[in-house]
């Protein structure tokens, strides 16, 4: 069956502020998998951020143009339009609040004109309210704006990261936001090594204080579209609890309004989806702020962030004026139902179950064997969508139904043999869905798709699909581009295994033979039973053939996601 027949069309440089494994790995292919960010990574510091942390962030909406009272209004805005008894507890100040010099103790100074009592007075405001205070600080010399960082001297020198973490625990912060702007690479050193360094510092200086506070890293967002990235993504997730891996979203302007937004959310969710392997309970992917109901955002879109945020277990950190959001907007970003699924405490990132030119299919499993489904129109036209239990990886012909709800609407749907929706453009539909006593276990099943590595800004430029017979290429939403995850790695497309043999690639019958088995590693290379990687060809042309090569570090041509 073609995926293609659920849908009928009806119609700057960034500011950063920033066990999938199928077997055992052999000792050759463990380097990613033993990398020590990767290993037990320590409770995940007794139980911190184990859902998706949720709240609020200046940065988005007034850059550096807000005071105590600005930070303090969309704090009691958060409680008085229920959005904090919703989840969004978490109050944090971005970049612009502190001098840029410290005192002659070496501490941190808040801005007098921003903050003429201190921060000590507004974490305190922001406590009583029933909320949890966040900071921002940088791992550099700097902020991205030019103030007093925690990090080395550009010169080389002592860092401040202790003393930092000392003055922002008296103060009762409950939330970190590390940036990565000017940290200090020495001569002839490496720049990994030095975000690791400085960052590794912040986590034992935040562990020495003695307050549980959240730390969320942007290092990531540093080594974007470069080899690097992947291991910078290993070791983050043994240091802090999220960590931003791409470009920042796009801010409002207050001289235009009404400048359109969507395309960098798109963009947002573009880079974090093929990153699901990196993600557990206590470590989240975080493609930045939500921005629905801002500026720029219709109320179609605002439903497509948060619910594809939410089928990600991204983070929810709203940024934008609260008090100002339309009535429509606070009940959109206040679902609770949808919200649930953000919060489910498996954890898990949605698979890609089909991209279309205009559609993705997500597919969320959850805890008490309930799913998401969500399917993103990004075309201009309106989109009637027709889903089918076996169209979400359910045994065919078993007579399967769903007990399932519009999470938008509430509307109920009682032993359905199908979800159907009419999406507007821009517009998500989402369903959660409980399969009844015919349906089995649905398959691992969805697309397998490659990177193209490069400053590519929207879905299509970003990712391909691979396809059977073994070709990567745009993804078109065909039932070639589905494929099932089976014993041992086998990987199942239109009735064969993709298959490795003397250095090629083909689809064969499904054998359960060794050439048919495959290991993902924490990395995203595809190792087969020969040890080398499953590779493709040339990025800048398509299709791609595909074939057996020595494994190389982090290798866009190199580098999967599969189904979750």
């Amino acid at each position: 069956m073609r995926f293609t027949q659920f849908f009928r069309i009806t119609a700057r440089l960034p500011r950063l502020h920033a066990p999938f494994i199928f077997t055992v790995l052999p000792a050759a292919f463990a380097c990613a998998a033993a990398h020590p960010g990767f290993a037990a990574v320590h409770a995940q510091d007794e139980g911190l951020a184990l859902t998706p942390p949720m709240g609020w962030n200046d940065w988005a909406h007034y850059q550096c143009g807000f005071t105590a009272q600005t930070i303090l209004a969309n704090a009691h805005a958060l409680v008085e339009r229920g959005l904090a008894a919703a989840g969004y507890k978490i109050v944090t100040i971005d970049d612009c609040w502190m001098q840029k010099d410290r005192d002659a103790k070496g501490n941190l100074q808040a801005d007098r004109k921003r903050f003429p009592q201190g921060m000590k007075p507004v974490a305190q405001t922001i406590h009583a309210m029933g909320l949890k205070f966040g900071i921002y600080e940088d791992a550099g010399y700097a902020t991205c704006g030019g103030f007093a960082g925690s990090g080395e001297p550009k010169d080389g020198g002592n860092a401040h990261f202790l003393q930092d973490a000392r003055l922002f625990a008296s103060w009762g912060v409950d939330y970190l936001k590390l940036d990565g702007c000017n940290v200090y690479v020495p001569q002839g050193g490496n720049e990994d090594a030095a975000y690791r360094k400085a960052y590794a510092a912040e986590k034992a200086a935040l562990k020495a204080v003695g307050r549980r506070i959240v730390f969320s890293e942007s290092a990531p967002a540093y080594f974007q579209g470069i080899p690097a990235w992947y291991d910078v993504l290993s070791w983050v997730r043994g240091y802090g609890q999220l960590w931003r891996e791409g470009d920042d979203i796009a801010t409002f302007d207050a001289k235009d309004p009404g400048h359109q937004r969507f395309s960098s959310v798109l963009w947002n969710y573009a880079y974090n989806l093929p990153l699901g392997r990196f993600q557990k309970p206590g470590n989240w992917d975080d493609p930045d702020f939500i921005i629905g109901g801002d500026g720029g955002m219709s109320l179609a879109e605002t439903r497509s962030q948060l619910a594809l945020w939410s089928m990600m277990s991204a983070p929810l950190i709203l940024s934008s004026e609260i008090g100002k959001l339309t009535p429509q907007s606070v009940a959109i970003l206040g679902n609770r139902a949808v919200i649930a699924i953000d919060q489910d405490p498996l954890g898990k990132m949605a698979t890609l179950v089909q991209r279309s030119p205009a559609v993705d299919v997500l597919l969320k499993k959850m805890t008490g064997g309930d799913y998401a489904v969500a399917v993103l129109n990004r075309g201009l036209a309106p989109l009637e969508v027709n889903l089918r239990p076996m169209d979400l990886g359910f045994p065919h012909n078993s007579g399967c139904t769903l007990d399932a709800r519009d999470l938008w609407d509430g509307t109920p749907l009682r032993s359905a043999s199908i979800l159907q929706a009419e999406v507007a453009s821009h517009d998500t539909a989402i369903w959660r869905f409980h399969p009844l006593r015919f349906c089995g276990v649905p398959a691992r099943f969805g697309t397998i798709t490659m990177v193209v590595a490069g400053e590519h800004h929207d879905i299509e430029g970003y990712s391909r699909c691979l396809a059977a017979p073994g070709l990567v290429q745009d993804c078109t939403g065909t039932g070639a581009e589905t494929w099932t995850i089976g014993a041992h790695g086998a990987l199942k497309a239109g009735g064969q295994c993709l298959t490795a043999a003397h250095g090629k690639i083909a689809m064969r019958d499904c054998t359960a033979g060794n050439a048919q088995h495959w290991i993902h590693t924490l990395a995203g290379n595809l190792v087969g039973a020969d040890g080398k990687c499953f590779t493709a060809g040339s990025l800048d042309s398509l299709p791609q053939n595909l074939s057996m090569q020595l494994c190389g570090r982090n290798l866009p041509n190199q580098i999967w996601s599969l189904p979750n």
